[in-house]
């Protein structure tokens, strides 16, 4: 079953017909993912990999029902097109676009909350209910279905993770990519709050980075809701100098907040065992979950 999306998810994509939306849309469809239509302004009439492509989401949604869009459109015009998913009522935005200015972002975050959707993103390598649905970029053959729930900043170590779960045969409920940059849609709070609900999910895998406090607020939430499943975390950057920026815009350290030590501390505090290393991870979970 999984959280947010699944096998009766029918998605758009806007930004069908640029390189990377058009390649992601192949293999989206080769998994199984109901993609129904595309978007891009002038293109309308088109078709890529048979999908129809419209000018407007709207035009889309007069010929095709939706419920979740995936965004593929260049950062300076990606905050309208997710603007315009919401205002037509798609209530599932990802938003694989990085280096959207924050502005923008935060515009986008603020009405998505007016509307009550979900936005996964930006800078995300998407989200995968394995086995049912897939909206995003990530390597679909290293997830098999399963009940351990991944939220994760990273998508390179959400792979790597994933597929050490699956060498497990530890299958996956869904794995989430929160995405890269400094303002983002669902965080790791909101996603084990859904995780929390989803009677598949017995356990979950939490991949945080340097950079800001999502990682301790996580931390502080887990330990003062008395979380109900168990939660096991890897931070990436330890060995990150103070004041760089490491890959994601939003993962750079300004004094003491946000360094890869204080977030471990944290999680260690609130009873979360952390990895030492990536691999570390499925071992950790092996042990909590009851097989």
């Amino acid at each position: 079953m999984g959280i947010i999306i699944g096998k009766n998810t029918r998605a758009i994509v806007q930004g069908i017909t640029g390189s990377q939306g058009s390649f992601h849309t192949k293999l989206m469809l080769e998994y199984g993912t109901q993609i129904v239509a595309g978007v891009t302004p002038g293109k309308g009439g088109t078709k890529v990999h048979n999908v129809p492509v419209y000018d407007t989401v709207e035009e889309a949604l007069e010929n095709h029902e939706a419920d979740a869009s995936i965004i593929f459109v260049p950062a300076p015009f990606a905050a309208d097109a997710a603007l315009e998913a919401l205002e037509n009522g798609i209530k599932t935005v990802v938003i694989i676009t990085e280096h959207i200015p924050i502005k923008d972002a935060i515009n986008v975050m603020a009405y998505a909350k007016q509307v009550n959707a979900t936005i996964i993103g930006p800078n995300t390598p998407g989200i995968i209910t394995p086995g049912e649905c897939k909206l995003g970029i990530m390597p679909a053959h290293i997830f098999k279905p399963g009940s351990i729930g991944m939220v994760s900043r990273s998508g390179t170590l959400t792979y790597e993770i994933a597929a050490g779960l699956t060498k497990k045969q530890m299958g996956q409920s869904t794995c989430i990519g929160l995405g890269g940059d400094p303002v983002v849609g669902l965080n790791f709070i909101d996603v084990l709050k859904i995780f929390e609900k989803d009677s598949q999910t017995e356990g979950v895998a939490l991949i945080g980075e340097i950079g800001g406090n999502l990682e301790e607020l996580t931390a502080e939430y887990i330990a003062r809701e008395k979380y109900p499943k168990p939660v096991v975390a890897f931070i990436a950057g330890r060995l990150a100098p103070p004041g760089k920026r490491m890959g994601h815009a939003g993962a750079i350290i300004m004094g003491k907040a946000g360094t890869a030590e204080s977030k471990i501390e944290a999680f260690k505090k609130a009873g979360v065992d952390v990895a030492e290393k990536p691999s570390d991870v499925a071992a950790l979970l092996e042990r909590l979950v009851k097989r």
